[in-house]
């Protein structure tokens, strides 16, 4: 690692080596102590960078960092920080250690479409990725025996600006590989690793790219390199791009081919999981694997079955992927005959006993190749079971053998490091090593209710000085006019009842729900004594025009004199966004149309913060409401539109209580009343949510089981 320190970073004094190696490992994205480091370097370089580490290193003169390895004070912080690093990533053994059936049980192969890990890393979406990029550093946490597969995307997910009529541009998102906490495989000639995909004609390469994470590392696939043919270099271009080949050829390559590289690098895994369908095609690759070294094809599949997990993330039937017959005809031809089945056996592996000619549908396969399989929430195990019930015809839907693990957040990533403080001073500075334990969290009480809440005002401030920061360096290098700056959020109050909502702008999530009473809305915006303010963020799928709508519609909204600069679009939704927001709103706003919603990780993120929680009875939310710890709506089953029902409950629910409670201060200028429904979220929430039970639960319903079946 020194070398490879050295020769990335070579202006480096020795004394501060640990910093580039701390930089290449993303442990420190949820270390405090460790952004520190960085950041008081020099604070307008760390701001620059974009809170990078590896760019800041490459970009920062020569002469500070020679400052900072003779400055006592600073040198001080650096060995006990870089001594905390060395004895994460050294420490062996550890929670799942003892767990395990036994001291070789092997890893656990996680393949994902998309991860987030870190906004200069733009491997994901939305909350697919964040789930698997938290699941990687909770893993890494526990020492879950864990390697992962995904695509880099050079040209990321999309970069999103809103034109002066509100209708959002798709921009190119372009990686700068050498600017970010990624590095080169390389082959025994010190060369970048080229993989072959097996079984596709002309061949598919991929370069092999990695991402350490604390104890986790990731590795990542790249098409664009010069022996691929031209139309296969944009292959892993960018996420969920292309027509309906390009994402099926994606999906080959993620599973067959991420399959692939783990051979080449020599990692055996002994569990397979995928998150979603994407990588189905890598339960192929095992039987195929099994197949070729003399096994035979149902006693492969029985193997394979018993040691993988599948989880699907998606309650929307169009979500899951379905290809045509002769299109997979055309890539698995030779690939069907290596498993020692026909066409028609092959076939019947993704057929949707509902819609047969439908084609092959990812999910069903997954489904029926894997032997465990869970949904994301309760609810949505109970939707998933419905959903996939013609799969098992002889079994009563309850018995449907899907279960469920409820999402979670990783706890150190999304808790801010002020509220961080805060709870070190009152729940005691290892709250953290034990933070699934609900126990601990009463504490919380024990918070003078002026501390918690100075805490929170303080985040909100931060947060609308950033979108102020954002609207004016817009205005002043783009020229933008008087009114698309006020769209931004330039007349934001921090003093206003805030409410949030920041997600993906799909259809279902009904972003505009909130405007379908618009008198009534102006009426709350522009109350002269107690108003409320809404801040709106998120990014619509570049082919989803609907969304696109629903995003103008809202935009142009907050341009609107009449509304009183009370509503605010920030562009290019992302991870640093997502942490403003998740710290900084008192309310976090999610009406999804049931049961659409799988989960909802964002607001476990919020709750986390103390930021309250207003949303329909849907996803990870049934579980979370205890009736004292935020609020909701929607419960029942609605056969038509439901929209008029819902809004009007959101209406109902802001003027009888929300607000009031909000603006109900003692003479301290504390509202005390909201201040203990804080404290209620975070103690019902934060244990219960995280990551790490997330985690355990995986290991304890599923990798043991599968282990002792490897």
């Amino acid at each position: 690692m020194a070398e490879v320190t050295q020769s990335a970073f070579p202006h480096l004094p020795e004394r501060l080596n640990g910093l580039g190696e701390m930089a290449m490992n993303l442990w420190w994205s949820w270390h405090p102590a460790a952004r520190m480091l960085f950041k008081t370097l020099d604070r307008p370089g760390w701001k620059e960078a974009g809170h990078n580490p590896i760019k800041m290193l490459k970009e920062l003169p020569h002469e500070i960092l020679e400052s900072a390895a003779g400055h006592p004070d600073y040198l001080r912080h650096y060995d006990v920080v870089f001594a905390q690093f060395r004895e994460y990533v050294d420490t062996e053994g550890g929670w799942f250690t003892e767990k395990a059936p036994s001291q070789d049980s092997g890893s656990i192969a996680y393949f994902s479409a998309e991860f987030g890990l870190h906004h200069s890393l733009p491997f994901y979406a939305g909350g697919l990725g964040f789930l698997a990029g938290d699941y990687l550093k909770e893993s890494s946490d526990l020492r879950v025996p864990l390697v992962a597969i995904g695509f880099m995307y050079p040209e990321g997910y999309v970069r999103q600006e809103v034109r002066d009529d509100g209708w959002q541009i798709s921009k190119d998102q372009i990686l700068d590989r050498d600017s970010a906490s990624i590095s080169r495989v390389p082959n025994p000639d010190g060369g970048q690793l080229l993989v072959a995909v097996p079984f596709i004609e002309p061949p598919i390469h991929v370069a092999v790219w990695e991402v350490v994470v604390g104890s986790v590392v990731l590795y990542l696939m790249d098409t664009d390199v010069e022996v691929n043919e031209p139309w296969n270099r944009g292959i892993s271009a960018r996420l969920y791009g292309g027509d309906l080949e390009q994402r099926l050829r994606q999906e080959i390559v993620l599973g067959i081919g991420g399959s692939q590289v783990l051979k080449t690098l020599g990692i055996k895994h002994s569990v397979l999981h995928l998150n979603e369908g994407h990588a189905a095609f890598a339960l192929l690759e095992r039987i195929r694997e099994r197949v070729e070294g003399g096994t035979s094809y149902e006693e492969a599949v029985d193997q394979v079955r018993s040691t993988s997990v599948f989880t699907t993330h998606t309650p929307v039937p169009a979500g899951h992927d379905v290809f045509p017959f002769q299109l997979m005809e055309k890539y698995f031809r030779a690939y069907w005959a290596a498993l020692g089945v026909d066409r028609q056996a092959f076939f019947r592996l993704g057929v949707h006993s509902q819609d047969p000619n439908a084609g092959f549908n990812m999910t069903a396969f997954a489904l029926r190749m894997s032997g465990y399989h869970n949904g994301v929430s309760e609810r949505h195990g109970e939707v998933a079971r419905r959903m996939w019930r013609s799969l098992w015809p002889d079994l009563p839907e309850e018995k449907v053998p899907i279960d469920h693990v409820t999402n979670g957040v990783h706890v150190p990533t999304w808790i801010e490091p002020k509220m961080e403080l805060l709870l070190n001073k009152y729940l005691g500075p290892s709250w953290l090593t034990d933070h699934d334990n609900p126990v601990i969290w009463e504490l919380v009480d024990d918070i003078p209710d002026e501390e918690l809440w100075q805490t929170h005002y303080w985040l909100k401030m931060k947060l609308v000085n950033t979108i102020r920061e954002h609207a004016r360096r817009r205005w002043v290098e783009d020229r933008v006019g008087p009114s698309i700056t006020i769209g931004w959020g330039t007349l934001l109050d921090p003093s206003v009842l805030t409410v949030g909502f920041a997600r993906r702008f799909a259809t279902y999530k009904r972003a505009d729900l909130i405007f379908y009473d618009i008198g009534r809305l102006k009426k709350l915006l522009n109350d002269r004594w107690r108003p409320i303010q809404i801040i709106f963020a998120g990014k619509a799928h570049p082919a989803d025009d609907p969304a696109k709508l629903k995003l103008q519609k809202i935009f142009n909204a907050a341009r609107d004199p009449a509304l009183g600069g009370r509503i605010a679009f920030v562009e290019d939704y992302g991870e640093q966004l997502a942490q403003y927001m998740v710290h900084g709103v008192d309310v976090w706003l999610n009406n999804p149309l049931p049961p659409m919603e799988a989960c909802g990780t964002s607001g476990m993120k919020a709750a986390l913060n103390g930021v309250l929680h207003l949303s329909i009875m849907d996803g990870w939310w049934i579980e979370g409401f205890n009736g004292k710890n935020g609020w909701a709506f929607g419960g029942g089953d609605v056969s038509d539109n439901r929209d008029q029902g819902d809004a009007e409950a959101i209406y109902r629910i802001l003027e009888r209580e929300v607000i009031p409670l909000y603006y109900r201060v003692s003479e301290d200028g504390v509202p005390n009343g909201w201040v203990r429904i804080m404290k209620e979220s975070m103690k019902s929430n934060g244990p219960r949510f995280s990551a790490r039970r997330m985690v355990k639960e995986y290991v304890e319903k599923y990798y043991v089981n599968a282990l002792r079946s490897a």
